[in-house]
C-alpha cells in the first residue's frame, strides 16, 4: 500500500467518485460491449448505425443527424442531440453531465466537450462536472476546447482551436484563448429562385 508523504497537501489516495449502480452497469456495457462494435463501424455510410446504437444506449437523437466515425462518447445517455446535427471525425464528449446540442448545429473535427473537471483547492482532487448546451445553429470549428458548465448562444461561431470557459453570446463569431467574441454574425440572404418563364 502506498503512502502518501507527508509533505504532499494533495492526497490522491482519498480521490473517490461515487456512481450510482445503474451508472456503474451503464458504463461496463456500454466500455465492454457496445463501444467496441460502434467503434468498428468504418464509414459515413453507415452512420445510422451508428445513431441506433447510441439511442439504444439511452441518447436522446433527433431526425437527419450525421455522427461520422471516431466520434468518442463517454456516457451515451447524458446526450441530446437535435434535429440536423453533424458531429464531426474526432469529436470527443466527456459527458460526465448533460450535453445538449441543438438543431442545424455542426461540431467539427477534433473538437472536445467537456464537462468534468476537479476542484484543484479540495486536498482529495475530487472531480466535478457540470452541463454544456450549445444551442441552436452553432458552429463550433475542429480543435475547439469547450469547458464544464458553458453555454453557447443561438448562432454562435467559435473558431478553430479556441479554448471557451464561458459562455458565449449568440449570433456572434467568437476566437482565441481564453474565447472571446469578436464580430456580429450576419447570415447572407439567398438569391431568389428563378423561374422560366414560357
Amino acid at each position: 500500500m502506498i503512502k502518501p508523504n507527508t509533505d504532499y497537501k494533495i492526497d490522491l489516495l482519498q480521490s473517490n467518485s461515487v456512481w450510482e449502480k445503474k451508472t456503474k452497469l451503464r458504463r461496463v456495457l456500454w466500455q465492454c460491449l457496445v463501444k467496441p462494435i460502434y467503434h468498428l463501424i468504418p464509414t459515413k455510410r453507415l452512420y445510422h448505425l451508428r445513431i441506433w446504437m447510441l439511442r439504444a444506449m439511452g441518447a436522446t437523437i433527433g431526425r437527419d443527424c450525421l455522427i461520422l466515425p471516431r466520434v468518442n462518447i463517454l456516457m451515451p445517455w447524458n446526450l441530446v442531440l437535435g434535429d440536423v446535427v453533424v458531429l464531426s471525425h474526432d469529436v470527443c464528449i466527456l459527458n460526465f453531465a448533460k450535453v445538449t446540442v441543438k438543431s442545424m448545429s455542426v461540431i467539427s473535427q477534433g473538437v472536445h466537450l467537456c464537462t468534468g473537471t476537479h476542484d484543484y483547492e479540495h486536498p482529495h482532487f475530487p472531480l466535478t462536472y457540470e452541463p454544456i448546451v450549445i444551442e441552436s445553429e452553432n458552429w463550433v470549428a475542429s480543435g475547439a476546447f469547450i469547458a464544464p458548465g458553458v453555454t453557447l448562444g443561438r448562432g454562435c461561431v467559435v473558431g478553430a482551436y479556441s479554448v471557451v470557459i464561458k459562455d458565449m453570446p449568440a449570433w456572434m463569431v467568437c476566437a482565441g484563448n481564453p474565447c472571446k467574441p469578436i464580430k456580429r454574425r450576419d447570415i447572407k440572404p439567398t438569391a431568389e429562385p428563378t423561374h422560366d418563364t414560357v
